[in-house]
């Protein structure tokens, strides 16, 4: 018999427990032999006296080395900062604090891709079918790194901060993908015609390592003219490369594209850890009412089963999720299911129709 392979699971806030659950329920139901541990952490946490993001989490996903994490709330506009003490992937002893439970995750297990595939299912209501993209977000560095400071009461300043090596790094990782996968164009997106030193170094370094793979056909493209360009015409694109803060705001526009952020699934990848979440954030004002479109998180977990190899599981979950969409009796409601719709409902019709 195989060995079951062990998930951390990070249930999070305001709906990430629904949709969490619904996502375990399914992959559990798929086949693949998974051992959960449910590790609290965010906002929940703190309300249960517990530290937004303690050291077992830490422990866990350094353990596991997989997590599948549903969304965790930061406060907006207010100065909120997570501390982080050592643990087993960071022995060091002084602490380190960060804006918001993702970032220190990131951070901390030098998460430093984040992938988010942008696909239209034909069920699903959109402005657009057939899109297909697959956006490679550099994860580790630009704005992101929360470098700011007040200069005096009226005046606040942030430093963007771009690598070459980041760039270098994350530009192999989606090429090595495009490869993998079989997919043939990247865009790589860019302000350098203002931001000349940041963004052109993150377009010559990024290019640098197109040109090492010929059968990638690589262009650069100016970011608002990309998102002029993705919302006019999709299908002119397949595959993206951008630094942090524009890539947190295409995959947005992404989904958008597709039906919404409850279609949009994202994964974290480094070295040693790989953490699945979706897309959305945590929804409190719909929290608790069954409500709560599951279809993100479920997609995030398959591309956590496709991670490892449960490729045959992760295309039961996808044919049995297209087949449900379809009927679109049980679904949630913004999917256009009816009274008998919802987070459990739909959970059901997917373990069925497996």
């Amino acid at each position: 018999m195989a060995s079951r392979r062990e998930i951390t699971l990070i249930p999070g806030d305001g709906i990430g427990p629904e949709v969490t659950a619904a996502a375990r329920a399914i992959v559990d139901a798929s086949g693949a032999a998974f051992d959960w541990d449910v590790q609290p952490a965010g906002l929940a946490a703190q309300a249960s006296g517990l530290p937004a993001l303690g050291p077992a989490v830490f422990e866990s996903i350094g353990r596991t080395g997989l997590a599948l994490k549903g969304p965790t709330g930061t406060p907006f506009g207010t100065p909120y900062r997570i501390e982080v003490g050592a643990h087993r992937m960071n022995p060091k002893p002084e602490p380190r604090v960060y804006p918001s439970v993702a970032i220190a995750l990131r951070k901390e297990f030098d998460l430093y891709m984040n992938l988010r595939p942008i696909r239209s299912f034909p069920a699903v209501p959109s402005r657009y079918q057939d899109v297909d993209l697959l956006i490679f977000r550099e994860n580790s560095e630009d704005l992101y790194l929360g470098r700011e400071r007040m200069v005096d009461d009226d005046t606040a300043e942030a430093i963007k901060t771009i690598t070459r090596g980041a760039t270098t790094r994350a530009a192999k990782f989606a090429c090595e993908t495009m490869v993998r996968l079989g997919r043939k164009k990247l865009a790589v997106a860019h302000k350098s015609n203002v931001l000349k030193l940041t963004d052109g170094l993150f377009l010559r370094a990024a290019m640098d390592v197109a040109a090492q793979y010929p059968q990638i056909e690589a262009r650069d493209r100016v970011i608002d003219a990309l998102c002029m360009e993705l919302v006019l015409a999709p299908d002119r694109y397949d595959c993206l490369l951008l630094a942090n803060l524009y890539g947190d705001i295409v995959s947005d526009l992404g989904a958008g594209l597709v039906g919404g952020l409850g279609m949009a699934p994202g994964a974290n990848i480094g070295e040693q850890c790989a953490i699945f979440e979706a897309v959305h954030g945590t929804a409190p004002d719909i929290a608790g009412r069954d409500l709560a479109n599951p279809m993100a998180m479920i997609l995030s977990a398959t591309m956590l089963l496709k991670h490892v190899g449960e490729l045959e599981a992760a295309a039961r979950i996808e044919r049995a999720l297209t087949s449900v969409l379809e009927r679109r009796d049980r679904v949630t409601g913004d999917l256009g299911g009816g009274p008998g719709g919802g987070t459990q409902a739909m959970t059901q019709a997917i373990i069925e129709a497996m």
